[in-house]
């Protein structure tokens, strides 16, 4: 079997030119003892490149996070292109993609992203006076208006693009609305991820309760029903996830898989965590400088990250919706020591009992047209 290689590397460490109130990584970095590793540097860059062309047998994957990504400079990514074209010798497949907030985007980034095949995933919270509520920037003004015009610019060359929608309770509180809106712009790919707590803390203002997730959860099902059945079908990425594994096919989210795997998530100084959840000390697994790619993946920090996340609550465990849910993603399991519940069950549980038949039934549709 071919050995595949997925790197999720953050160029910029916590760096951003915003302020989303509800940022997890901003409360992540706040709870380790560096907070910013600062700019990924050239030597760093193509030591990973030069490693994952080196242990992989199959496709290599990098994608870029934040912070911001874009802050490590357009000439970051040119150098990563010559990094891939000098040591990718065994000719593998290899995929980038990068994750942003548009601010930065200009002809000059919407062009190389479409020469150089670039997946970007776009962040937006629904329409205007939603999206600036809970994404000002650095000075707190709004960025909703900067968010479309890289829309219009990624549209305009070509560039293959998603929405990412983050759902706060705000959020969760205008499901159709926002579903609506994303769909009338045309845009038909979109990941809806539930808002995290910070870690430790109690639930604030901006934070996902269970009830509002599971009514969002619902309304958005609705319309994704809706459009598939009327031949405008809307790619939602937890929904198709379902239709797949109903098909047999396993889900490519992480989170949906039930168990932990180790994705190599590399900040800005090189040091290696498991899950870019937990870029904390206490899961560091190495350094892409200094350790090999095997070693990080055969540490003991990678096999605990793995095990914990492996007992099933005894509610799951008796659970009809198991096979489709799995427990959900682990970070809503903590305490996972505890064995925790999911914190959304009630949600997942509701939605499974409105929707499953919808599921079942675009799944047996997309099994017919093959």
């Amino acid at each position: 079997m071919a050995r595949l290689f997925t790197a999720l590397i953050k160029p910029a460490s916590s760096v951003c030119n915003m302020r989303c109130r509800y940022c997890f990584y901003a409360d992540e970095a706040r709870s380790r003892a560096v907070a910013n590793y600062g700019l990924m540097t050239a030597d760093t860059l193509e030591r990973l490149v030069e490693k994952a062309f080196a242990y992989a047998t199959g496709p290599v994957s990098f994608a870029f996070q934040g912070g911001e990504p874009t802050l490590a400079g357009l000439d970051f990514y040119k150098a990563l292109m010559a990094f891939e074209k000098k040591h990718n010798a065994r000719r593998l497949p290899v995929s980038n993609a990068i994750q942003t907030n548009g601010l930065l985007m200009d002809g000059a980034w919407a062009r190389f992203l479409h020469d150089n095949r670039f997946l970007v995933g776009l962040s937006m919270d629904g329409y205007g006076a939603l999206h600036d509520s809970l994404r000002p920037d650095a000075a707190g003004g709004g960025t909703f208006a900067r968010a479309c015009e890289a829309a219009a610019l990624m549209t305009k060359y070509g560039v293959d693009f998603n929405i990412l929608c983050v759902v706060s309770g705000p959020v969760a509180r205008h499901g159709e609305k926002v579903y609506r809106y994303f769909r009338n712009h045309r845009f038909n790919y979109l990941q809806f991820i539930p808002c995290l707590d910070p870690l430790e803390a109690e639930p604030g203002e901006w934070s996902l309760t269970a009830a509002d997730y599971g009514r969002f959860l619902r309304e958005t099902f609705a319309l994704y029903y809706d459009d598939f059945m009327s031949g405008r079908p809307v790619s939602v990425r937890q929904f198709d996830n379902y239709v797949g594994m109903l098909l047999g096919q396993p889900p490519e989210s992480c989170g949906m898989s039930g168990v932990c795997a180790n994705y190599f998530t590399i900040e800005g100084d090189g040091s290696v965590y498991p899950c870019d959840f937990y870029v904390l000390d206490e899961w560091k697994m190495g350094n892409i400088n200094t350790d090999s790619i095997q070693d990080m993946a055969d540490s003991e920090a990678a096999r605990r990250f793995v095990e914990v996340s492996r007992p099933v609550n005894e509610k799951c465990a008796a659970c009809r919706w198991l096979p489709l849910c799995r427990g959900g993603c682990r970070r809503n399991r903590e305490p996972i020591a505890e064995n925790a519940l999911n914190q959304f069950c009630p949600a997942y549980e509701a939605f499974f009992d409105y929707a499953y038949e919808g599921l079942r039934r675009i799944a047996a549709a997309v099994q017919g047209r093959r």
